[in-house]
């Protein structure tokens, strides 16, 4: 803080502090736990498209990679988001 006005520095840290353990709500947890999941399943999914198949299962794997992979971003970000909005609040109420 310089001068009584926030600096990047100080709000960036401020953020990482207030996402402890302790401000981890089982909701965000299941939300971490569902990305994990997609993640996974778009990693083997990827990883399946090593070996020769069909060409019309070469597609869904492709697609449904894609998308779970996706699923696994936004959630991850969401999960992120929410955890540091709970941290947020815990830390503002007297």
């Amino acid at each position: 803080m310089k001068h009584g006005v926030p600096t990047a520095d100080s709000v960036s840290y401020a953020r990482c502090a207030s996402m402890s353990i302790a401000t981890l709500t089982p909701a965000v947890a299941i939300m971490f736990a569902v990305a994990l999941a997609a993640a996974l399943l778009g990693a083997w999914l990827i990883v399946q498209l090593g070996a020769p198949i069909g060409e019309a299962r070469t597609y869904a794997y492709r697609m449904v990679a894609v998308m779970a992979l996706a699923l696994a971003a936004v959630l991850t970000m969401s999960a992120a988001a929410m955890w540091s909005w709970n941290g947020e609040i815990a830390g503002s109420s007297p």
